[in-house]
């Protein structure tokens, strides 16, 4: 029976070779069997020591920051339609079931490639992920802007879908991996806050870049652009990680397990809780953004300007909690309480912006990209919509590797993911549906109300899902979601 020496090495470890694993010829079957166990024990055992060292800190971060621009590009170029959605109802003719359906080719394409590229993440490694899948952004970006046809939007649209879910999965597990153990949710917060800026400037657009909304196609052709900043962090990400394999422990390299049904997505309660609170989160909350623009527009009379500066104040308290509220809860713990508490303050948002009172206008500015005046009651409660968007996200992408193992996390965030965009996809027509039935538009703002209703049931489901988590993770089958911080060496 042989032996392969050099299949004992794996990532951060380097294995000695011992006297007893040279086996002499004249050693009897007995002795041969004896060293043959003993080389299995080595294999199957952790070790003791490292020989290869930790990354540097700043090798960490830069991985990270490299890892969030891939991001910011693509959410960039997925809210930069939003932006315009008046313009293609007026100059391409579009109803808002119409634009429910673009956003639901997003989700529904999400949902055809999540599974078969949380295998790929897992088999194929972060590197070759990220890069092929920010590659599939730029050329949706492009065939999206390229002509006026509803088809070939729609097929953009479906072709972001394919590479921008894969792509957050990737850089989720890449944070997993090079941060377990140590500043996790702080750079999930990191991660979240440089993303969501793509979404700010997205809505920023409309001031910065306001020569180019004469027509719905300059704002695109500007997203394709974006997308190219994608590409480039991800082949920066890529040349990082290459470096570092050889020189630094960088995670748990475990081989990807295969993909079967009836054992891979045997999760936890807790898992399940997490996933149905991600459902309905953000069948939420990225819906609201989609009309947002539109709504505030056409609902409370305010300019194209204003309206995306307002809707940038949701992704703009994202970026500056988002980080605060990892940083917290790696310290404290009690990562089921605090989905709780963004789940309750969530719920009556959406009843407030309807009928409560717009309240004096107030001077909204964003340094270095402009300023308007806009109502109260509408600052106040997009604001606390962006504390929400901030607390739950850095709570709960990071949670679900503390009751996941490690060489299945890909495949599980790849099954979250997967799930949340089934309810995402179904949302945005319904929405739409909702606003053309009731025939809502500046000539009849109630017709805006039932779409709000239907937000706030939702929201009512997210407070009964993290509640059960919250019981769940305070029980007996806990996970540490409530007692892991990083004061105690976790």
């Amino acid at each position: 029976m042989s032996f392969n020496i050099p299949s004992l090495c794996a990532v951060g470890h380097n294995v000695l070779l011992m006297p007893w694993m040279i086996a002499p010829t004249h050693r009897s079957r007995s002795q041969r069997e004896i060293t043959i166990t003993r080389k299995s024990q080595l294999m199957s055992q952790p070790h003791d020591f490292q020989a290869l060292p930790e990354p540097t800190p700043f090798y960490r971060w830069a991985v990270l920051l490299f890892v969030s621009l891939a991001m910011f590009g693509n959410y960039y170029v997925y809210d930069s339609m939003w932006p315009v959605i008046d313009l293609m109802r007026t100059d391409l003719g579009f109803s808002y079931q119409q634009i429910g359906l673009l956003s639901a080719a997003y989700n529904v394409a999400a949902l055809c490639v999540l599974l078969i590229g949380g295998y790929i993440i897992d088999r194929f490694g972060t590197k070759k992920a990220i890069t092929v899948f920010a590659l599939i952004c730029l050329f949706a970006a492009f065939l999206t802007a390229a002509t006026p046809h509803y088809e070939v939007i729609f097929a953009g649209r479906f072709l972001l879908g394919i590479g921008a879910e894969p792509l957050i999965v990737a850089a989720t597990t890449v944070l997993a991996k090079w941060f377990k153990g140590k500043e996790l949710s702080f750079a999930f917060g990191i991660n979240l806050s440089i993303s969501r800026l793509g979404s700010a400037s997205a809505d920023w657009s409309t001031s910065f870049a306001s020569p180019l909304y004469m027509n719905w196609q300059d704002p695109l052709w500007l997203a394709t652009a974006v997308a190219g900043i994608s590409v480039s962090a991800a082949l920066l990400y890529w040349m990082m990680e290459k470096r570092a394999e050889g020189r630094y422990q960088i995670g748990n390299s475990q081989a990807a397990e295969k993909i079967e049904l009836k054992s891979l997505y045997k999760f936890s309660a807790s898992y399940w809780y997490i996933v149905a609170l991600c459902v309905v989160f953000y069948a939420v909350v990225f819906p609201f953004r989609t009309f947002a623009i539109d709504y505030f527009q056409q609902a409370h009379g305010i300019t194209r300007e204003a309206a995306g500066l307002l809707s940038s104040l949701l992704p703009v308290a994202a970026i500056i909690l988002t980080p605060i509220f990892g940083f917290w809860v790696d310290r404290v713990g009690r990562r089921s309480l605090f989905m709780a508490v963004g789940a309750l303050v969530m719920l009556p948002l959406f009843l407030a912006v309807t009928y409560l009172p717009a309240g004096p206008d107030v001077p909204l500015v964003i340094p270095f990209i402009g300023s308007a005046m806009v109502p109260l009651t509408l600052f106040v409660v997009i604001f606390m919509l962006g504390a929400v968007f901030s607390l739950i996200p850095a709570v709960m992408w990071p949670s679900v590797a503390y009751i996941v193992e490690a060489r299945r996390l890909g495949s599980a965030f790849a099954l979250m993911t997967m799930c949340q965009q089934l309810g995402w996809a179904v949302v945005p027509f319904i929405v739409g549906v909702l606003n053309d039935r009731n025939s809502a538009g500046p000539e009849n703002i109630a017709g805006y109300a039932p779409s709000m209703w239907f937000y706030t049931a939702l929201a009512s489901f997210g407070l009964y899902f993290a509640y059960k988590l919250w019981r769940s993770e305070t029980g007996p089958n806990a996970h540490g979601l409530e007692t892991i911080t990083s004061r105690a060496g976790n």
